[in-house]
């Protein structure tokens, strides 16, 4: 049951970020969308966080979500991360990169313990990653951490993604 009126037979979900407050639904719907289509992480860095705030955030549909990327240089073909990694993200197999390995890290991180990251932390951050894909990253996992929960404090997660809004397009939460 929402934590919000839903009137009868309408999907929660598409209802508040249809509906409810829209010049902030729009917003943080488009803010979801630039997310998943202008970060600069590789994919795998990318699922490597995005896996990892799912499993904060206990979001069901999240963790069954995968993403993928066209990728022109292939024809278009959309680029996927093979299922065995989502396995490996959070485990020390050995089998993911530094970058992947920070990347979850660094979500885990900033959900759980952001006053934690502390001068080690940070210098092999800087050793890994830019400036610009750091700010990347955490704008990534922002926006996991606030969407995901907004679903959640509300409700409204049975499905994991924010709908179109007033036309626009639709994201992931």
């Amino acid at each position: 049951m929402p934590n919000v009126s839903v009137p009868d037979g309408a999907d929660p979900l598409v209802h508040v970020w249809t509906q409810l407050a829209p010049k902030l639904t729009t917003a943080a719907g488009g803010y979801s969308s630039a997310v998943y289509e202008h970060s600069s992480l590789s994919l795998r860095e990318f699922e490597a966080a995005r896996i990892t705030m799912a499993r904060i955030n206990d979001c069901a549909l999240c963790l069954d979500w995968r993403t993928a990327r066209d990728v022109p240089s292939r024809g278009a073909h959309p680029d996927e991360v093979p299922e065995s990694f989502y396995g490996a993200v959070g485990s020390d197999d050995g089998s993911l990169t530094e970058r992947e390995r920070l990347a979850a890290e660094f979500a885990r991180r900033y959900a759980t313990d952001h006053r934690g990251m502390d001068g080690a932390f940070w210098a092999r951050c800087h050793a890994t990653y830019t400036d610009d894909e750091l700010v990347d990253l955490a704008l990534c996992v922002g926006s996991w951490l606030a969407l995901g929960r907004f679903n959640q404090v509300f409700d409204i997660d049975g499905a994991c993604r924010v709908p179109a809004v007033h036309g626009g397009p639709a994201a992931r939460g």
